[in-house]
């Protein structure tokens, strides 16, 4: 009985991680299913086809009330703060990476599907803190993780001019989360890790889809220009602090339930 208990829990676990990815999973199947079979491509291209198809489901899950309307201000505030960073970095001066294909819906160097990407990561963090019910211990004071998710988020533009400070970043994050834990609650009780480990996982899967959206053409690195190759597992380090930004981003519209026991716990602003 114990070991069906167990199995129950982690088939729970997987539905609604799944269901807490339905943006990303969506957008991730549709930049794989067009790379293979794309039959509009001589009245739309396909990268205004993902953007077009992005906007469309984001509209039914909300007519479905399958996500709500905060969860959907986080996406536009994502979407903004993207957008902002990817002019930056695909600028003909940094070219950081590129979007090889044609658009019309875009601004610059890039396509305004871009955006999604990363809405897909603040949805995700909204969706999974709802349907888990996250509550936290040892959490840090909120203006800390502002200042900190300031300072990575301009890190992100100066590293191409002055010195990289992404591992001091790093340093900071662990030290300010060392003692923070998650509980997230799958069935009936919560379960709980450190917040840490919480992040890199989440981390790792974005690297895995970023391997397959580089390997269907939605971006490029500079070093996948003649063949596709892995992105470097380093680039791991980028997605930790761009999963860092994103949950506070996201803490401004979920409060922090502080864990306290099975006992109702104070909210922290």
């Amino acid at each position: 009985m114990r070991l069906l208990a167990i199995l129950s829990e982690l088939w729970t676990f997987g539905i609604k991680q799944a269901y807490a990815c339905l943006f990303g999973g969506f957008l991730l199947f549709i930049m794989v299913l067009t790379s293979y079979w794309y039959p509009l491509d001589s009245i739309l291209h396909r990268y205004d086809f993902i953007f077009l198809s992005a906007i469309l489901f984001q509209a039914l899950l909300l007519l479905f009330k399958l996500e709500t309307i905060r969860e959907a201000v986080v996406i536009i505030v994502f979407h903004i703060v993207a957008t902002i960073m990817e002019l930056f970095k695909t600028h003909d001066a940094i070219a950081s990476w590129v979007y090889p294909e044609q658009y019309y819906f875009g601004i610059a160097n890039v396509p305004l599907f871009t955006g999604f990407m990363y809405s897909a990561v603040g949805s995700y963090i909204a969706r999974v803190w709802r349907i888990f019910e996250f509550k936290y211990s040892s959490y840090p004071k909120q203006a800390y993780t502002i200042i900190l998710v300031i300072f990575i988020y301009i890190n992100f533009f100066t590293h191409h001019f002055i010195v990289d400070f992404r591992w001091i970043l790093l340093i900071i994050t662990i030290s300010l989360f060392w003692n923070t834990r998650i509980y997230f609650k799958v069935t009936h009780t919560h379960r709980n890790m450190t917040l840490l480990t919480g992040w890199l996982l989440v981390a790792l899967f974005i690297w895995i889809a970023e391997n397959i959206a580089t390997y269907v053409n939605i971006w490029i690195y500079p070093n996948q220009a003649e063949a596709w190759s892995m992105v470097p597992l380093a680039k791991l380090s980028s997605w930790y602090l761009l999963m860092l930004l994103s949950f506070v981003l996201v803490t401004g519209i979920n409060r922090i339930e502080i864990h306290t026991d099975g006992k109702p716990g104070p909210r922290q602003n």
